[in-house]
């Protein structure tokens, strides 16, 4: 089975523009993201997929910079982004992770991985966000190409071209789904907060960075939790934005989300 991971990318964002290219530890936001991702066995290819914006030509210059493969599609339709990309690696299945997941951990990476290459023939869809339980920042939603295609074709809304993904969950009865959970048992998919949307997110994580990384570049999971454990002030200098998430602009497009399963400000 030919992977390909895909790590959207933008410098554009419009909450906290140039997030991905902020500095963590020496480097940008992006490229430690990439560094983890790429730690992870079993993600095949990974391509950055920026805009073709020239406003992400910084993005086009640290890939060739650090030799990362990188792919430059739809500025606002990111399914047509993906799909296009998985043309161009001919790929057999797709994984989604978005760049705001800097503290990704790529065992949770490998856990979804596998669980989606042990099923192939089971699923067209696994993730670990339906229903959510890793602390939020730890996404992965892989899927395969026929169904890739098969949303590119006959997704309509503007959200299922943008999110790239709803147009599977969203139609569990045309679409295999499958899910992963934290093996812990527990849910802190509303209560720790380790992606980034807000400045104090970059504050939360620029923290977490300085704390651990000369430690262990591929500081995990665990780590983090221990670390908040021990200092937790961390947790909140983002805490307010804990749950929040774009589902909270779409309450009333969405059939399968609800607003337990996201915090509205």
């Amino acid at each position: 089975m030919k992977i390909l991971t895909v790590i959207q990318a933008r410098i554009g964002s419009t909450r906290l523009p140039n997030k991905v290219m902020m500095p963590l530890s020496g480097e940008p936001l992006l490229f430690r993201m990439y560094e983890r991702v790429a730690t992870a066995r079993l993600t095949g290819a990974i391509v950055i997929a920026a805009t073709k914006e020239k406003i992400d030509d910084p993005i086009a210059k640290l890939c060739e910079k650090n030799k990362i493969e990188y792919f430059r599609g739809h500025s606002t339709d990111l399914l047509d982004r993906h799909y296009k990309c998985a043309l161009r690696y001919q790929a057999d299945a797709v994984v989604k992770i978005p760049s705001d997941c800097p503290l990704i951990d790529p065992n949770v990476i490998d856990k979804v991985l596998k669980y989606y290459i042990d099923n192939y023939n089971s699923f067209d869809f696994v993730s670990n966000l339906h229903p959510p339980t890793y602390p939020d920042g730890n996404d992965v939603e892989v899927m395969s190409f026929t169904a890739l295609k098969d949303a590119w074709q006959n997704a309509k809304l503007s959200l299922e071209r943008e999110h790239t993904t709803p147009y599977f969950w969203e139609n569990p009865d045309k679409f295999r789904i499958g899910n992963v959970t934290w093996e812990s048992g527990k849910d802190y998919s509303m209560s720790h907060r380790f992606t980034i949307d807000y400045y104090e997110d970059y504050l939360f994580i620029k923290f977490v960075y300085d704390e651990l990384y000369n430690q262990n570049p591929l500081f995990s999971l665990g780590d983090i939790l221990d670390l908040l454990e021990q200092k937790p002030e961390i947790k909140q200098i983002n805490e307010k934005y804990a749950g929040v998430n774009w589902y909270r602009n779409h309450l009333d497009e969405l059939k399968t989300i609800t607003s337990k399963d996201t915090k509205i400000i």
